[in-house]
């Protein structure tokens, strides 16, 4: 027989009264049950962990060490039952996020921010991946959550939506379109120098297939891999860019204008592994995003 945690209670409690009726009636239990408990430790660990000669009972020197290990045994269980705890009531974890670029120039930062707000106690472990990354970590257990755009994924990556994304010029203060509100017609992008992200980024393969299919081919005079390279590059030069209209909220500077024909919009979503265990972090952060638009003003709400 191996031992239960009910023998270690049991023991524990005879040793601190010294007495099997008061430990007894402390545990609610029939005093010749806990007796029999107690031997049947005895019989599964080959010693007598009490001496019963006297008039109070005692733990042996076998006794003693065995005890000090069933004390540290229950604590730690103890600490381990608060620790499930407090994950489940958000006071302490970890959530692993990864979004692709364009997200990070308007949608991470509120949203963890707001996540931060809410609950303080959980760390949060923030990277930005290209889509196909992004869904590479998840399925590896490496990544909790990823914000990316809706299409085809890999089998076993499940999505949520989250709302539709739209993409427009995008221009600072020196731009000849600066605080033009007429739509501007695509072929004109063809005299105009632009800034836009690497190939190597979904928001640019969009814009490629955009151009393409209307005939305009546009001068690209700068490529970055970062959103936050092109808001400053845009803002302080005459180049324009394309980039989702709401990057443009947190950049006084810059100003979206609309293209004709548009862009077509993106839906944008949350990822996760289908199979992946969901925690507490997760499950909130989810609710949160999923309730973005909401907000008021494009924010997350509180």
């Amino acid at each position: 027989m191996q031992p239960e945690l009910r023998h270690l209670r049991y023991l524990l409690a005879v040793a601190e009264h010294a007495n099997f009726t008061r430990a007894a009636e402390e545990l609610r239990i029939a005093q010749p049950t806990l007796s029999q408990q107690v031997k049947q430790l005895e019989k599964a660990l080959g010693v007598l962990l009490l001496d019963r000669t006297g008039r109070t009972v005692r733990l042996t020197d076998a006794g003693e060490a065995y005890a000090g290990y069933a004390r540290r045994a229950l604590q730690d269980l103890a600490a381990g039952e608060r620790a499930v705890l407090d994950v489940r009531d958000l006071s302490r974890g970890l959530l692993r996020l990864a979004a692709t670029p364009t997200f990070t120039g308007y949608l991470t930062g509120p949203l963890v921010a707001a996540f931060h707000t809410r609950h303080p106690g959980i760390t949060v472990e923030v990277r930005e991946l290209t889509q196909d990354r992004v869904e590479a970590e998840l399925l590896a257990d490496r990544l909790d959550l990823g914000i990316a755009f809706q299409g085809d994924h890999l089998p076993g990556v499940e999505a949520t939506a989250l709302f539709t994304e739209t993409l427009g010029l995008v221009v600072g203060p020196g731009h000849p379109f600066a605080g033009r509100t007429e739509p501007v017609p695509a072929e004109e992008l063809n005299d105009h120098h632009l800034a836009l992200l690497s190939r190597d980024f979904a928001t640019r393969r969009h814009i490629d297939a955009y151009v393409s299919e209307h005939g305009v081919r546009p001068l690209i005079a700068v490529e970055a891999n970062a959103v936050g390279a092109l808001t400053e590059i845009v803002g302080r030069t005459s180049l324009a860019t394309v980039l989702p209209d709401a990057v443009t909220r947190d950049h006084p500077r810059l100003t979206p204008v609309p293209l004709s024909p548009a862009l077509p919009p993106r839906g944008v979503t949350l990822l996760r592994r289908a199979a992946g265990y969901r925690s507490a972090a997760t499950r909130a952060f989810t609710e949160l995003a999923t309730r973005w638009e909401e907000g008021e003003g494009g924010q997350p709400i509180g």
